[in-house]
């Protein structure tokens, strides 16, 4: 699995997981992405894949590197999709 392929899989993970705001964005903890046997069985490395999404703008979290335990608490948002554009009518 690729990176963008990962990142994709998480988006869907922290939605399936998280609660969803009144934004449109979800919200969930570090702890609870680390300690689902779904994810564990998913993402070899699920620290690389959330930087590479921070990277990316598609989530958002305090700090640089989430280490388990200590960050158990941390919230991750997974950021509201944008719109599609209107269609153009001709």
């Amino acid at each position: 699995m690729n990176v963008e392929e990962e990142v994709q899989r998480l988006k869907e993970e922290i939605t399936r997981l998280g609660s969803v705001q009144t934004d449109g964005s979800y919200k969930v903890t570090f702890g609870t992405l680390f300690h689902d046997d779904r994810c564990a069985n998913i993402f070899e490395a699920l620290v690389g894949t959330l930087r590479a999404a921070k990277k990316r703008k598609i989530v958002a979290y305090d700090g640089e590197l989430l280490l388990q335990g200590v960050h158990d608490n941390v919230e991750i948002t997974l950021n509201p999709s944008p719109a599609a554009p209107a269609a153009a009518v001709n």
